[in-house]
């Protein structure tokens, strides 16, 4: 592993960007602190607990999702990917710089959803640990799912509408913003949750609902949402490692 490479790129890939370009971070925060403001309208703060932690959820994995975007620009059109096939950097490499990047971009997010998350009383020493814990894990599996998608797409112009539907479909949709006991009943008792799984937000937000006593704690569906979270995370890393495209460019 290319550890030098990795926070070289990070730092100029994420964290300067935060300095460069305040609007794309304003751009990220946009949906989520939008149907945060729907959601307590229409529920009159009823759920607005569950939109705080979904929002958080939302943000991070729409922001691994549409980094699929920067990918497929910097293959196809700078073709930056060529320069890195030459050298020492490997495709992990190349992936997980790409991932601290995002991650680090989405730290003012964080920060916004965090004081959300305190004035609500949403925080303890626990809930804290697992929020980060979440965070992690998405932004590996949602960055390696965009990594397989921009390394299907044959040119530039197509990532941006695959990426909006994909960042809707995968994360709004799932119980992000509302109780997952919503879905229960349908296709059997947790049958939906489970096909909506595909995504990693759900398992991410069933789970989280649970831990920050949302809902009833349900030991048995809580211990699955985690496996098919870590489970994902590896076959969408492996995935990406050996099916994308890095030397055909």
């Amino acid at each position: 592993m290319n550890l030098k490479f990795i926070l070289y790129f990070s730092w100029y890939y994420g964290v300067k960007i935060i300095i460069r370009g305040p609007s794309y971070i304003i751009a990220s925060l946009v949906t989520p602190l939008t149907l945060l403001f729907v959601v307590y309208v229409l529920t009159q703060g009823a759920l607005v607990e569950y939109a705080i932690i979904g929002g958080m959820i939302t943000l991070i994995a729409s922001v691994g999702l549409q980094s699929a975007g920067d990918a497929t620009f910097m293959r196809l059109q700078l073709r930056i990917q060529e320069m890195y096939v030459a050298s020492q950097v490997s495709p992990i490499d190349y992936m997980l710089s790409m991932t601290l990047s995002f991650l680090a971009f989405s730290i003012p997010g964080i920060v916004v959803y965090s004081f959300l998350g305190a004035y609500y009383n949403l925080y303890n020493l626990a809930t804290t640990f697992y929020m980060a814990f979440l965070i992690i894990i998405l932004i590996l599996s949602t960055s390696a799912i965009s990594f397989i998608i921009s390394s299907m797409v044959k040119h530039v112009r197509n990532i941006w509408g695959i990426t909006a539907i994909l960042s809707i479909v995968m994360t709004v949709i799932p119980p992000t913003f509302y109780p997952y006991t919503y879905l229960q009943g349908k296709f059997g008792t947790n049958g939906l949750i489970y096909l909506m799984s595909i995504s990693p937000a759900t398992p991410a937000a069933v789970s989280a609902q649970m831990f920050f006593g949302l809902t009833p704690m349900n030991i048995p569906l809580f211990t699955t949402m985690v496996i098919a979270m870590l489970s994902e995370t590896a076959v969408y890393f492996t995935i990406a490692k050996y099916l994308t495209r890095w030397r055909e460019v």
